[in-house]
This record gives structure tokens, C-alpha cells and sequence, in this order.
């Protein structure tokens, strides 16, 4: 699973979304372990708890999570927060 599969599901998966999928470690190429990181801007996380934010972005991977992807770091933001606190901010 590459970076741009990760992000379609993510997108696909959550109303309004933008994802941005990077692989924050250099592989290795012996023991790939698909390690992902995601920061994921949508208003379907407005009103919602940190957890309950990342359960959407885990629900979008559809079971990924226990086959293709290892680990996931995630940083999740509604689009005023982002506009405030992102990365690009």
C-alpha cells in the first residue's frame, strides 16, 4: 500500500476531507513495516473529541489498519483549526 492508496481511503471515507499521506521513516526494504503518517482536515470532525476524530480516520481505512498499515501517526483537524494550528499556518 503506497501513500496515494492511504489517502483515497482516507478521503473516500470521511465527508469533505483532505488528506495528506507521507511515510515519516526511511523503509527498510528488508522488513517493510508501513509506517504512515496522515494529517487529515475535514468538518465531520467539528464537535468531536481527539479520539473520536482519529476513530473516523481508522473506520475510512477499512481494516487496513490490521494488513497493510503498521502504524498510523495522525493529525486531525476541523477547517477553522487548521486555518489556525496546521501546518501551513
Amino acid at each position: 500500500m503506497d501513500t496515494a492508496d492511504v489517502e483515497r481511503l482516507i478521503e473516500e471515507g470521511i465527508e469533505d476531507a483532505e488528506a495528506t499521506v507521507t511515510k515519516p521513516r526511511v523503509p527498510d526494504e528488508d522488513h517493510e513495516d508501513a509506517h504512515f503518517a496522515a494529517e487529515v482536515v475535514s468538518p465531520a470532525f467539528e464537535g468531536l473529541s481527539l479520539v473520536e476524530q482519529h476513530e473516523l480516520v481508522y473506520d475510512a481505512l477499512e481494516g487496513h489498519m490490521t494488513t497493510d498499515i503498521h502504524a498510523m501517526e495522525m493529525k486531525t483537524y476541523t477547517p477553522e483549526a487548521y486555518a489556525e494550528h496546521g501546518s501551513d499556518a
